[in-house]
C-alpha cells in the first residue's frame, strides 16, 4: 500500500509516478538562496540532492478516497510518449501505484490538474492519435484561468489534453476556490501558472494541503519568499504560498507534495 495519511473519513495517498534529476543545476532554479539557506533546506530534506550535487525530483499524483468517492490530484509523467517525456523520466508507474492503493482508473470520479505543466498532465489522456481519458468516468478539473492562458503555458497540450478531454465530454472548467466534495476543495493558488490550483482536504482544525507546484523545494517551505525561476509570476506565487502555510486558522497543517522526497511534511 502507497503512503497515506487519514484526514477525518478522507484517505490522502501518494501515488509515485517517477523520479530524476531536474533539467538544470538548482541554483539556476533558485537564484536569490544562499549558501545557508541552501544548507538548512538539505537538512530538511536530504534526499532532494544526489551524489553529484543535482536536484533530485521525485513526481507524484495523489488520490483522495473516502466513501463519497475518488479524486486524483494531478496526472504525474506519463507514458513513454507523454508530453513530459522530453525531460522527464518517463515512463511513469502510475497504474501500478493505483492498482498497489486498489483503485482502478474506472473508479476516479475526478481529476483534478493543479496546472498545465508536463510532469503533471502525463496520464491524463493517453493513446497517441487514438487519444482518451485515462480515467473514463472523471471529471478533469482545472481553473478556467489557466485554460485562458494555455498558449502562454504550453499551446501544444490543447490538442493533446484539453481537445480530448472536451470531445469525451470530461472537461470542467472551475472558477476559483470550489467545493468539491464534503470537506474537499480547490483553492485557487496563482502565480506558478496564472491558474494554478491546489485542494485541501479538513478535518476539524486538521488540514491537508496537495500543493501542486505551490513549492517544488523544501527552500521554499523554509523561505516561502524564495522565488522559484520557472514561476510566470513569482510575486503572486509568493503571496499564495505565504497564505497557506501562514494561516493562523489551522491547528495541524500536513502538505502533500509532488516534488520533494517525503510525499507528506508536517508544517
Amino acid at each position: 500500500m502507497p503512503p497515506s495519511l487519514q484526514v477525518g473519513p478522507y484517505t490522502v495517498i501518494a501515488l509515485a509516478d517517477g523520479e530524476g534529476p531536474f533539467f538544470s543545476p538548482r541554483a539556476e532554479a533558485f537564484p536569490d538562496a544562499t549558501a545557508e539557506q541552501w544548507a538548512a533546506a538539505d537538512r530538511l530534506d536530504p534526499g532532494a540532492l544526489d551524489a553529484d550535487g543535482r536536484w533530485w525530483l521525485r513526481f507524484r499524483a495523489f488520490a483522495i478516497r473516502s466513501d463519497q468517492g475518488v479524486t486524483v490530484v494531478d496526472a504525474g509523467i506519463g507514458p513513454v510518449d507523454g508530453p513530459a517525456a522530453s525531460w522527464a523520466p518517463v515512463p511513469g508507474v502510475l497504474p501500478a501505484s493505483l492498482a498497489a492503493a486498489g483503485i482502478e482508473p474506472s473508479d476516479v470520479d475526478s481529476v483534478v490538474i493543479t496546472h498545465l505543466h508536463t510532469d503533471h498532465v502525463g496520464w491524463a489522456v493517453v493513446g497517441g492519435e487514438r487519444a482518451r481519458p485515462f480515467f473514463p468516468n472523471a471529471a478533469y478539473l482545472l481553473q478556467q484561468a489557466e485554460l485562458d492562458a494555455i498558449d502562454e503555458i504550453n499551446p501544444q497540450l490543447r490538442a493533446t489534453l484539453i481537445d480530448p478531454l472536451r470531445k469525451a465530454g470530461q472537461l470542467r472548467p472551475l472558477d476559483g476556490d470550489t467545493p468539491l466534495r464534503g470537506a474537499v476543495r480547490a483553492i485557487a493558488t496563482p502565480g506558478h501558472t496564472p491558474g494554478h490550483q491546489s485542494v485541501l482536504v479538513a478535518s476539524g482544525r486538521e488540514l491537508v494541503a496537495v500543493t501542486g507546484d505551490l513549492l517544488v523545494h523544501a527552500i521554499q517551505l523554509l523561505h516561502p519568499e524564495l522565488a522559484y525561476a520557472h514561476e510566470m509570476d513569482p510575486e503572486q506565487a509568493r503571496k499564495s504560498r505565504e497564505r497557506l502555510l501562514h494561516n493562523r486558522d489551522v491547528g495541524t497543517l500536513r502538505l502533500a507534495t509532488p516534488h520533494l522526497s517525503e510525499p507528506f511534511i508536517a508544517r
